[in-house]
Protein backbone atom coordinates (compact mmCIF):
# COMPACT_ATOMS: atom_id res chain seq x y z
CA UNK A 1 0.00 0.00 0.00
CA UNK A 2 1.09 3.66 -0.68
CA UNK A 3 0.24 6.42 1.16
CA UNK A 4 -2.28 9.10 -1.25
CA UNK A 5 -2.87 12.40 -0.67
CA UNK A 6 -3.75 11.26 3.40
CA UNK A 7 -2.31 10.68 6.67
CA UNK A 8 -1.95 7.46 7.65
CA UNK A 9 -0.56 6.06 11.20
CA UNK A 10 0.61 2.08 11.39
CA UNK A 11 1.94 0.61 14.71
CA UNK A 12 4.22 -2.39 14.05
CA UNK A 13 5.32 -2.79 17.52
CA UNK A 14 4.53 -1.26 20.90
CA UNK A 15 0.55 -1.14 20.43
CA UNK A 16 -0.88 -3.99 22.44
CA UNK A 17 2.43 -4.13 24.56
CA UNK A 18 5.25 -2.59 26.33
CA UNK A 19 8.26 -2.20 24.36
CA UNK A 20 9.14 -3.11 20.92
CA UNK A 21 8.46 0.48 20.18
CA UNK A 22 8.05 1.02 15.87
CA UNK A 23 5.52 3.09 14.25
CA UNK A 24 4.88 4.39 10.76
CA UNK A 25 3.27 7.52 9.43
CA UNK A 26 2.03 7.67 5.58
CA UNK A 27 1.85 10.73 3.33
CA UNK A 28 1.90 11.68 0.06
CA UNK A 29 3.28 8.44 -0.97
CA UNK A 30 6.00 8.23 1.61
CA UNK A 31 6.44 6.74 5.23
CA UNK A 32 8.16 8.05 7.88
CA UNK A 33 9.15 5.54 10.92
CA UNK A 34 9.57 6.93 14.49
CA UNK A 35 11.70 4.60 16.67
CA UNK A 36 13.14 1.30 15.77
CA UNK A 37 12.83 -0.70 19.58
CA UNK A 38 13.40 -4.24 20.61
CA UNK A 39 12.11 -6.32 23.72
CA UNK A 40 13.83 -8.69 25.81
CA UNK A 41 12.41 -12.76 25.75
CA UNK A 42 10.74 -13.82 28.29
CA UNK A 43 10.19 -17.67 29.15
CA UNK A 44 7.86 -18.31 26.37
CA UNK A 45 10.67 -18.10 23.81
CA UNK A 46 13.13 -20.57 25.43
CA UNK A 47 16.79 -19.93 24.60
CA UNK A 48 16.27 -16.45 23.00
CA UNK A 49 16.73 -12.65 24.37
CA UNK A 50 15.56 -10.62 21.96
CA UNK A 51 12.61 -9.92 20.68
CA UNK A 52 11.86 -7.61 17.44
CA UNK A 53 8.89 -6.81 15.86
CA UNK A 54 8.47 -7.86 12.00
CA UNK A 55 9.21 -5.01 9.70
CA UNK A 56 7.61 -7.33 6.77
CA UNK A 57 5.41 -4.61 5.64
CA UNK A 58 7.80 -1.71 5.51
CA UNK A 59 10.57 -4.42 4.30
CA UNK A 60 8.42 -4.51 1.05
CA UNK A 61 7.77 -0.54 0.60
CA UNK A 62 11.74 -0.08 1.80
CA UNK A 63 11.95 2.52 -1.51
CA UNK A 64 9.24 4.48 0.06
CA UNK A 65 10.41 4.91 3.51
CA UNK A 66 12.44 8.63 3.82
CA UNK A 67 13.93 8.12 7.20
CA UNK A 68 13.61 6.64 10.55
CA UNK A 69 13.61 9.63 13.74
CA UNK A 70 14.23 8.24 17.16
CA UNK A 71 12.99 10.20 20.11
CA UNK A 72 15.19 8.70 23.08
CA UNK A 73 17.49 6.23 23.59
CA UNK A 74 15.60 3.70 25.91
CA UNK A 75 16.24 0.18 24.43
CA UNK A 76 12.73 0.01 23.78
CA UNK A 77 13.01 2.71 21.40
CA UNK A 78 16.65 2.06 19.43
CA UNK A 79 17.43 -1.51 20.53
CA UNK A 80 16.25 -2.83 17.15
CA UNK A 81 18.34 -0.73 15.06
CA UNK A 82 21.77 -2.67 14.40
CA UNK A 83 19.77 -5.44 13.45
CA UNK A 84 17.82 -3.71 10.52
CA UNK A 85 18.81 -0.19 9.63
CA UNK A 86 21.15 -1.49 7.17
CA UNK A 87 18.57 -3.27 5.71
CA UNK A 88 16.01 -0.75 5.41
CA UNK A 89 18.26 1.68 4.26
CA UNK A 90 17.37 5.01 5.02
CA UNK A 91 19.19 7.71 7.06
CA UNK A 92 18.64 7.80 10.99
CA UNK A 93 17.70 11.18 13.12
CA UNK A 94 18.34 11.59 16.60
CA UNK A 95 19.49 13.91 19.53
CA UNK A 96 23.58 14.49 20.38
CA UNK A 97 22.68 11.81 23.39
CA UNK A 98 20.65 9.06 21.66
CA UNK A 99 23.01 9.59 18.51
CA UNK A 100 26.42 8.58 20.69
CA UNK A 101 24.56 5.49 21.97
CA UNK A 102 23.43 4.12 19.02
CA UNK A 103 26.75 4.81 17.16
CA UNK A 104 28.07 2.64 19.61
CA UNK A 105 25.59 0.00 18.76
CA UNK A 106 26.58 0.34 14.71
CA UNK A 107 30.48 0.63 15.62
CA UNK A 108 29.54 -2.79 17.56
CA UNK A 109 27.71 -4.05 14.79
CA UNK A 110 30.45 -2.71 11.68
CA UNK A 111 27.49 -0.39 10.56
CA UNK A 112 29.09 2.81 11.31
CA UNK A 113 30.26 3.39 7.39
CA UNK A 114 27.34 2.12 5.89
CA UNK A 115 24.07 3.48 7.96
CA UNK A 116 23.56 6.97 8.12
CA UNK A 117 23.23 8.40 11.28
CA UNK A 118 22.55 12.00 11.76
CA UNK A 119 22.69 14.14 14.82
CA UNK A 120 19.93 16.81 15.17
CA UNK A 121 20.48 19.47 17.81
CA UNK A 122 18.06 19.21 20.62
CA UNK A 123 14.71 21.36 19.94
CA UNK A 124 15.66 21.58 16.31
CA UNK A 125 13.62 21.23 12.78
CA UNK A 126 14.04 19.43 9.85
CA UNK A 127 11.85 18.63 6.62
CA UNK A 128 11.63 14.98 5.63
CA UNK A 129 9.50 14.86 2.13
CA UNK A 130 5.95 15.88 2.96
CA UNK A 131 7.14 15.64 6.65
CA UNK A 132 7.80 18.72 8.82
CA UNK A 133 9.38 17.24 12.20
CA UNK A 134 10.91 19.15 15.39
CA UNK A 135 11.66 17.81 18.71
CA UNK A 136 10.11 18.99 21.92
CA UNK A 137 11.98 18.22 24.73
CA UNK A 138 9.72 16.00 27.51
CA UNK A 139 11.09 14.92 31.03
CA UNK A 140 11.82 11.04 31.29
CA UNK A 141 13.77 8.53 33.07
CA UNK A 142 17.08 9.34 30.37
CA UNK A 143 18.58 12.51 29.04
CA UNK A 144 16.93 13.97 26.34
CA UNK A 145 13.73 12.51 26.15
CA UNK A 146 11.42 13.98 23.30
CA UNK A 147 8.51 14.60 21.83
CA UNK A 148 7.60 14.76 18.06
CA UNK A 149 6.09 17.30 16.69
CA UNK A 150 5.19 16.34 12.87
CA UNK A 151 3.62 18.91 10.30
CA UNK A 152 1.76 17.51 7.24
CA UNK A 153 -0.22 18.84 4.56
CA UNK A 154 -3.28 17.45 6.42
CA UNK A 155 -2.58 17.90 9.55
CA UNK A 156 -0.24 18.07 12.78
CA UNK A 157 0.78 15.17 14.85
CA UNK A 158 2.06 15.40 18.61
CA UNK A 159 3.88 12.36 19.10
CA UNK A 160 4.88 12.31 23.12
CA UNK A 161 7.26 9.96 22.82
CA UNK A 162 7.69 8.42 26.49
CA UNK A 163 7.66 11.53 28.79
CA UNK A 164 6.41 12.92 31.98
CA UNK A 165 5.85 15.93 33.64
CA UNK A 166 8.50 17.03 36.02
CA UNK A 167 9.07 20.73 38.43
CA UNK A 168 12.80 19.41 39.51
CA UNK A 169 13.78 17.20 36.26
CA UNK A 170 17.69 17.68 37.14
CA UNK A 171 18.76 16.94 33.70
CA UNK A 172 17.93 18.81 30.42
CA UNK A 173 14.78 21.33 30.20
CA UNK A 174 11.89 20.13 29.34
CA UNK A 175 8.94 22.10 27.15
CA UNK A 176 7.14 24.37 29.19
CA UNK A 177 2.68 24.44 29.57
CA UNK A 178 3.18 27.63 27.98
CA UNK A 179 5.37 26.35 25.14
CA UNK A 180 3.02 23.31 24.74
CA UNK A 181 -0.32 25.50 25.00
CA UNK A 182 1.49 27.29 22.38
CA UNK A 183 1.71 24.44 19.65
CA UNK A 184 -1.76 23.11 20.75
CA UNK A 185 -3.04 27.23 19.77
CA UNK A 186 -1.70 26.45 16.47
CA UNK A 187 -4.01 23.33 16.50
CA UNK A 188 -3.24 19.53 16.76
CA UNK A 189 -4.44 16.96 14.82
CA UNK A 190 -3.60 13.69 16.28
CA UNK A 191 -2.21 13.17 19.69
CA UNK A 192 -0.45 10.01 19.95
CA UNK A 193 0.59 9.34 23.68
CA UNK A 194 1.74 6.95 25.68
CA UNK A 195 -0.36 5.04 28.11
CA UNK A 196 2.20 2.79 30.21
CA UNK A 197 1.12 4.54 33.62
CA UNK A 198 -2.81 5.24 32.42
CA UNK A 199 -3.85 3.54 36.17
CA UNK A 200 -2.19 5.44 38.36
CA UNK A 201 -4.33 8.32 39.92
CA UNK A 202 -1.32 10.48 41.16
CA UNK A 203 1.46 12.25 39.29
CA UNK A 204 4.50 10.34 38.57
CA UNK A 205 6.93 12.32 40.84
CA UNK A 206 9.77 14.35 40.37
CA UNK A 207 13.41 13.52 40.32
CA UNK A 208 13.99 16.36 42.58
CA UNK A 209 11.89 14.24 45.28
CA UNK A 210 13.84 11.37 44.78
CA UNK A 211 16.68 13.10 45.56
CA UNK A 212 15.72 14.11 48.89
CA UNK A 213 14.38 10.32 49.44
CA UNK A 214 17.62 9.21 48.75
CA UNK A 215 19.80 11.53 50.67
CA UNK A 216 17.58 10.72 53.84
CA UNK A 217 18.15 6.48 53.30
CA UNK A 218 21.36 6.92 52.66
CA UNK A 219 22.48 9.39 55.67
CA UNK A 220 20.21 7.12 58.16
CA UNK A 221 22.48 3.98 56.92
CA UNK A 222 25.81 5.68 58.85
CA UNK A 223 28.80 2.95 59.16
CA UNK A 224 27.03 1.01 56.44
CA UNK A 225 27.80 -0.34 52.98
CA UNK A 226 25.16 1.01 50.72
CA UNK A 227 24.66 -0.67 46.85
CA UNK A 228 22.24 1.29 44.85
CA UNK A 229 20.77 -0.57 42.16
CA UNK A 230 18.84 2.26 39.68
CA UNK A 231 18.26 1.32 35.77
CA UNK A 232 21.43 2.85 34.13
CA UNK A 233 19.92 4.86 31.40
CA UNK A 234 18.70 7.42 34.20
CA UNK A 235 21.05 10.03 33.77
CA UNK A 236 19.07 12.17 36.28
CA UNK A 237 19.44 9.27 39.15
CA UNK A 238 22.97 9.31 38.29
CA UNK A 239 23.45 13.35 39.10
CA UNK A 240 21.18 12.58 42.09
CA UNK A 241 23.75 9.89 43.50
CA UNK A 242 26.68 11.71 42.31
CA UNK A 243 25.17 14.12 44.53
CA UNK A 244 24.38 12.22 47.56
CA UNK A 245 27.34 10.32 47.55
CA UNK A 246 29.22 14.05 48.15
CA UNK A 247 26.59 14.89 50.56
CA UNK A 248 26.94 12.25 52.76
CA UNK A 249 30.80 11.79 52.39
CA UNK A 250 31.13 8.91 50.64
CA UNK A 251 33.57 7.76 48.05
CA UNK A 252 31.49 6.72 44.50
CA UNK A 253 32.24 3.24 43.04
CA UNK A 254 30.57 1.71 40.01
CA UNK A 255 29.77 -1.57 39.15
CA UNK A 256 28.68 -2.77 35.72
CA UNK A 257 29.83 -1.91 32.01
CA UNK A 258 26.37 -0.06 31.20
CA UNK A 259 26.69 2.32 33.47
CA UNK A 260 30.44 3.09 32.56
CA UNK A 261 29.29 3.80 29.34
CA UNK A 262 26.21 6.00 30.36
CA UNK A 263 28.35 8.35 32.33
CA UNK A 264 30.93 8.27 29.23
CA UNK A 265 28.08 9.31 26.97
CA UNK A 266 26.33 11.63 29.29
CA UNK A 267 29.72 13.45 30.02
CA UNK A 268 30.63 13.47 26.30
CA UNK A 269 26.76 15.15 25.83
CA UNK A 270 27.91 17.84 28.82
CA UNK A 271 25.60 15.91 31.13
CA UNK A 272 27.43 14.63 34.74
CA UNK A 273 29.65 17.72 34.56
CA UNK A 274 30.25 18.20 38.07
CA UNK A 275 29.63 14.05 38.20
CA UNK A 276 32.34 13.16 41.59
CA UNK A 277 35.32 11.27 40.87
CA UNK A 278 35.24 7.22 40.91
CA UNK A 279 36.98 4.53 42.68
CA UNK A 280 37.97 1.39 41.59
CA UNK A 281 35.70 -1.60 43.18
CA UNK A 282 39.25 -2.64 44.71
CA UNK A 283 39.51 0.74 46.07
CA UNK A 284 35.82 0.43 47.50
CA UNK A 285 36.51 -2.55 49.62
CA UNK A 286 39.62 -1.03 51.19
CA UNK A 287 37.08 1.87 52.58
CA UNK A 288 35.71 1.65 55.70
CA UNK A 289 31.98 0.46 55.19
CA UNK A 290 30.27 4.14 56.20
CA UNK A 291 32.48 5.82 53.23
CA UNK A 292 31.66 4.44 50.29
CA UNK A 293 28.58 4.33 48.28
CA UNK A 294 28.38 1.78 45.16
CA UNK A 295 26.06 1.91 42.27
CA UNK A 296 25.63 -1.40 40.47
CA UNK A 297 23.25 -2.49 37.20
CA UNK A 298 20.83 -5.54 38.03
CA UNK A 299 18.00 -4.24 39.76
CA UNK A 300 15.60 -6.03 37.30
CA UNK A 301 17.36 -9.21 38.19
CA UNK A 302 19.87 -9.80 35.47
CA UNK A 303 21.69 -13.05 35.79
CA UNK A 304 24.77 -11.54 34.56
CA UNK A 305 24.71 -8.26 36.09
CA UNK A 306 26.58 -6.66 38.85
CA UNK A 307 23.62 -7.15 41.59
CA UNK A 308 23.13 -10.81 40.77
CA UNK A 309 26.94 -11.05 40.81
CA UNK A 310 27.40 -9.43 44.21
CA UNK A 311 24.18 -11.69 45.69
CA UNK A 312 25.71 -14.88 44.35
CA UNK A 313 29.30 -14.04 45.70
CA UNK A 314 31.04 -13.51 42.60
CA UNK A 315 31.96 -10.37 42.53
CA UNK A 316 34.45 -7.49 43.69
CA UNK A 317 31.95 -5.79 45.47
CA UNK A 318 30.63 -8.22 48.75
CA UNK A 319 28.47 -7.54 51.35
CA UNK A 320 27.88 -8.37 54.70
CA UNK A 321 24.90 -8.78 57.51
CA UNK A 322 24.00 -5.28 58.17
CA UNK A 323 24.84 -3.93 54.67
CA UNK A 324 22.03 -1.76 52.51
CA UNK A 325 20.51 -2.05 49.22
CA UNK A 326 18.44 0.27 47.57
CA UNK A 327 16.44 -0.60 44.95
CA UNK A 328 15.44 3.08 43.18
CA UNK A 329 13.56 1.35 40.05
CA UNK A 330 10.64 0.13 39.28
CA UNK A 331 9.72 -4.05 39.28
CA UNK A 332 9.22 -4.30 35.50
CA UNK A 333 6.37 -7.06 35.32
CA UNK A 334 7.97 -10.44 34.33
CA UNK A 335 10.74 -9.80 36.07
CA UNK A 336 9.37 -10.45 39.44
CA UNK A 337 10.44 -13.95 39.81
CA UNK A 338 14.16 -13.44 39.43
CA UNK A 339 14.17 -10.19 41.39
CA UNK A 340 12.77 -11.81 44.30
CA UNK A 341 15.66 -14.45 43.77
CA UNK A 342 18.33 -11.81 44.09
CA UNK A 343 16.60 -10.12 47.32
CA UNK A 344 16.42 -13.69 48.63
CA UNK A 345 20.07 -14.22 48.49
CA UNK A 346 20.53 -10.55 49.79
CA UNK A 347 18.24 -10.87 52.92
CA UNK A 348 19.79 -14.77 53.55
CA UNK A 349 23.41 -12.65 54.44
CA UNK A 350 21.30 -10.34 56.65
CA UNK A 351 21.96 -7.50 54.02
CA UNK A 352 18.61 -4.83 54.30
CA UNK A 353 16.66 -4.09 51.20
CA UNK A 354 15.08 -0.69 50.97
CA UNK A 355 12.18 -0.40 47.98
CA UNK A 356 10.09 2.15 46.67
CA UNK A 357 7.65 0.80 48.25
CA UNK A 358 9.53 1.70 51.67
CA UNK A 359 10.63 5.24 51.02
CA UNK A 360 11.02 7.77 48.70
CA UNK A 361 13.61 6.42 46.30
CA UNK A 362 12.04 6.25 42.97
CA UNK A 363 9.61 7.58 40.12
CA UNK A 364 8.58 6.62 36.79
CA UNK A 365 9.20 7.69 33.59
CA UNK A 366 5.55 7.80 32.53
CA UNK A 367 2.63 10.31 32.84
CA UNK A 368 -0.45 9.12 35.67
CA UNK A 369 -3.62 10.52 35.26
CA UNK A 370 -3.46 14.18 36.41
CA UNK A 371 -0.39 14.35 33.99
CA UNK A 372 -2.26 12.99 31.26
CA UNK A 373 -4.94 15.34 31.85
CA UNK A 374 -2.68 18.17 31.61
CA UNK A 375 -1.03 17.35 28.42
CA UNK A 376 -5.18 17.60 26.93
CA UNK A 377 -5.58 20.77 28.30
CA UNK A 378 -2.87 22.04 26.63
CA UNK A 379 -2.23 20.72 23.00
CA UNK A 380 -6.50 20.27 22.59
CA UNK A 381 -6.06 17.45 19.49
CA UNK A 382 -9.09 16.21 17.38
CA UNK A 383 -7.98 12.93 17.72
CA UNK A 384 -6.41 10.60 20.61
CA UNK A 385 -4.08 7.24 19.58
CA UNK A 386 -2.78 5.74 22.25
CA UNK A 387 0.30 3.42 22.34
CA UNK A 388 3.05 2.06 24.34
CA UNK A 389 0.80 0.15 26.59
CA UNK A 390 -1.06 -3.28 26.79
CA UNK A 391 -4.56 -3.37 25.75
CA UNK A 392 -5.69 -2.33 28.62
CA UNK A 393 -3.86 0.70 28.95
CA UNK A 394 -4.69 2.03 25.77
CA UNK A 395 -8.32 1.30 26.38
CA UNK A 396 -8.55 2.99 29.60
CA UNK A 397 -6.42 5.86 28.28
CA UNK A 398 -8.57 6.37 25.16
CA UNK A 399 -11.77 6.42 28.20
CA UNK A 400 -10.24 9.19 29.92
CA UNK A 401 -9.28 11.26 26.56
CA UNK A 402 -13.53 10.76 25.77
CA UNK A 403 -14.10 11.92 29.41
CA UNK A 404 -11.76 15.02 29.35
CA UNK A 405 -12.98 16.29 25.74
CA UNK A 406 -11.17 14.54 23.26
CA UNK A 407 -13.88 14.28 20.22
CA UNK A 408 -12.54 11.35 18.95
CA UNK A 409 -10.38 8.14 19.87
CA UNK A 410 -9.32 5.33 18.38
CA UNK A 411 -7.84 1.93 19.96
CA UNK A 412 -5.54 0.29 17.69
CA UNK A 413 -3.08 -2.57 17.59
CA UNK A 414 -0.22 -3.75 15.77
CA UNK A 415 -1.38 -3.84 12.52
CA UNK A 416 -3.90 -2.00 12.37
CA UNK A 417 -3.60 0.48 9.33
CA UNK A 418 -5.62 3.95 10.48
CA UNK A 419 -6.19 6.61 8.21
CA UNK A 420 -5.85 9.61 10.70
CA UNK A 421 -7.16 12.52 7.58
CA UNK A 422 -9.38 13.48 5.75
CA UNK A 423 -12.25 12.16 7.69
CA UNK A 424 -10.48 10.35 10.52
CA UNK A 425 -9.88 8.28 12.86
CA UNK A 426 -10.61 5.01 10.22
CA UNK A 427 -9.45 1.62 10.46
CA UNK A 428 -8.51 0.80 6.77
CA UNK A 429 -6.94 -2.21 6.85
CA UNK A 430 -5.23 -5.00 9.02
CA UNK A 431 -1.76 -5.56 7.79
CA UNK A 432 1.08 -8.35 9.14
CA UNK A 433 2.51 -7.52 12.45
CA UNK A 434 4.10 -10.62 13.87
CA UNK A 435 7.10 -11.16 15.80
CA UNK A 436 10.66 -12.24 15.33
CA UNK A 437 13.41 -13.25 17.78
CA UNK A 438 17.04 -13.46 18.00
CA UNK A 439 18.05 -16.87 18.37
CA UNK A 440 21.80 -17.51 18.58
CA UNK A 441 22.95 -15.42 15.57
CA UNK A 442 19.93 -16.37 13.51
CA UNK A 443 16.42 -13.60 13.40
CA UNK A 444 13.76 -16.25 13.10
CA UNK A 445 9.50 -15.94 13.24
CA UNK A 446 8.47 -16.18 16.76
CA UNK A 447 5.59 -18.55 15.81
CA UNK A 448 8.34 -20.36 14.06
CA UNK A 449 8.51 -24.37 14.42
CA UNK A 450 11.58 -23.97 16.71
CA UNK A 451 10.59 -22.30 18.83
CA UNK A 452 7.00 -24.26 19.12
CA UNK A 453 9.46 -27.96 19.46
CA UNK A 454 11.77 -25.79 21.54
CA UNK A 455 8.88 -24.98 24.58
CA UNK A 456 7.31 -28.94 24.11
CA UNK A 457 10.98 -30.01 24.75
CA UNK A 458 11.40 -27.36 28.24
CA UNK A 459 7.74 -29.12 29.00
CA UNK A 460 7.88 -32.11 28.51
CA UNK A 461 11.10 -33.90 27.49
CA UNK A 462 12.62 -35.64 24.69
CA UNK A 463 12.58 -39.48 23.76
CA UNK A 464 15.46 -41.10 21.45
CA UNK A 465 14.76 -44.29 20.00
CA UNK A 466 17.06 -46.26 17.75
CA UNK A 467 16.51 -49.17 15.84
CA UNK A 468 17.45 -51.21 12.95
CA UNK A 469 14.89 -53.32 10.67
CA UNK A 470 15.19 -55.56 7.58
CA UNK A 471 13.62 -54.37 4.27
CA UNK A 472 10.60 -57.03 4.99
CA UNK A 473 10.26 -54.99 7.94
CA UNK A 474 11.75 -57.63 10.82
CA UNK A 475 13.41 -56.07 13.90
CA UNK A 476 17.28 -56.82 13.63
CA UNK A 477 18.67 -55.34 16.37
CA UNK A 478 17.78 -54.32 20.22
CA UNK A 479 15.65 -51.16 20.44
CA UNK A 480 17.27 -48.56 22.38
CA UNK A 481 15.27 -45.57 24.00
CA UNK A 482 16.78 -42.40 25.95
CA UNK A 483 14.84 -40.13 27.68
CA UNK A 484 15.67 -36.81 28.14
CA UNK A 485 13.96 -34.29 30.59
CA UNK A 486 11.56 -37.31 32.07
CA UNK A 487 10.44 -36.81 35.91
CA UNK A 488 11.44 -40.68 36.76
CA UNK A 489 14.31 -40.39 38.70
CA UNK A 490 14.36 -43.98 40.88
CA UNK A 491 12.03 -45.51 37.64
CA UNK A 492 13.65 -44.40 34.55
CA UNK A 493 15.38 -47.49 34.25
CA UNK A 494 12.10 -49.41 34.13
CA UNK A 495 10.41 -47.25 32.03
CA UNK A 496 13.22 -47.82 29.62
CA UNK A 497 12.79 -51.41 29.80
CA UNK A 498 9.21 -51.45 29.21
CA UNK A 499 9.54 -48.34 25.95
CA UNK A 500 11.81 -50.78 24.52
CA UNK A 501 9.34 -53.74 24.42
CA UNK A 502 6.70 -51.48 23.36
CA UNK A 503 8.35 -50.36 20.47
CA UNK A 504 9.92 -54.33 19.50
CA UNK A 505 5.96 -54.76 19.91
CA UNK A 506 5.09 -52.26 17.62
CA UNK A 507 7.24 -53.41 14.62
CA UNK A 508 6.24 -57.28 15.07
CA UNK A 509 2.41 -56.32 14.47
CA UNK A 510 2.62 -54.38 11.87
CA UNK A 511 0.81 -55.87 9.30
CA UNK A 512 0.99 -56.09 5.03
CA UNK A 513 2.47 -52.86 3.12
CA UNK A 514 2.80 -51.42 6.21
CA UNK A 515 5.77 -53.86 7.22
CA UNK A 516 7.99 -52.17 4.95
CA UNK A 517 6.93 -48.41 4.89
CA UNK A 518 9.71 -46.55 6.55
CA UNK A 519 7.99 -43.69 7.69
CA UNK A 520 4.55 -46.26 9.00
CA UNK A 521 7.50 -48.54 11.25
CA UNK A 522 8.96 -45.08 12.24
CA UNK A 523 5.32 -43.54 13.74
CA UNK A 524 4.36 -46.96 15.25
CA UNK A 525 7.46 -46.76 17.22
CA UNK A 526 6.89 -43.09 18.30
CA UNK A 527 3.64 -44.00 19.39
CA UNK A 528 4.40 -46.85 21.32
CA UNK A 529 7.11 -44.93 22.95
CA UNK A 530 5.43 -41.75 23.32
CA UNK A 531 2.12 -44.29 25.31
CA UNK A 532 4.75 -45.77 27.72
CA UNK A 533 6.03 -42.61 28.72
CA UNK A 534 2.77 -41.18 29.00
CA UNK A 535 1.88 -43.94 31.38
CA UNK A 536 4.88 -43.50 33.23
CA UNK A 537 5.33 -39.85 33.75
CA UNK A 538 2.23 -38.41 32.88
CA UNK A 539 3.97 -36.48 30.24
CA UNK A 540 3.89 -36.58 26.12
CA UNK A 541 7.45 -35.52 25.23
CA UNK A 542 8.78 -35.54 21.82
CA UNK A 543 10.01 -38.52 20.70
CA UNK A 544 13.03 -38.69 17.68
CA UNK A 545 13.02 -41.84 16.21
CA UNK A 546 15.96 -42.97 14.25
CA UNK A 547 15.33 -46.10 11.82
CA UNK A 548 18.38 -47.92 9.99
CA UNK A 549 17.82 -50.41 7.31
CA UNK A 550 19.71 -53.44 7.84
Amino acid sequence: MKPGKELLFLALGGSGEIGMNVNLYGCDGKWLMVDLGMTFADPYYPGVDLVFADLEFIEERARDLIGIVLTHAHEDHIGAVPYFAQELGVPLYATPFTARLVKEKLVEAGLDKTVELNVVPNEAAFSLGPFDIRYVPLAHSIAEGNALVIDTPYGRVFHTGDWKLDDEPRIGTPATEEELTAIGDEGVLALVCDSTNVFNPNPSGSEGAVRAGLLESVEQMKGRRVVVTTFASNVARLQTLGEVAEATGRQLCVAGRSLDRIIAVSKACGYLEDFPDIVSMDQAMDLPRGEVLILATGGQGEPRAALSRIAGDQHPIKLEKGDVVLFSSRQIPGNELSIGRIQNQLVEKGVLLVTDRQSMIHVSGHPGRPELVALYDWLRPQILVPVHGEMRHMSEQARLGKAEGIAKTIVQKNGDLVRLAPNGPHKLTEVRAGRLVLDGDIIAPADGEAMGVRRKLGQAGIVAVSLAVSRDGKLVSPVQVAPVGLPLDEDLQDFVIEAESDAAEAVRTLKGDRKRDRVAVAEAVRLAVRRAAQRWSGKKPVVQVLLREA
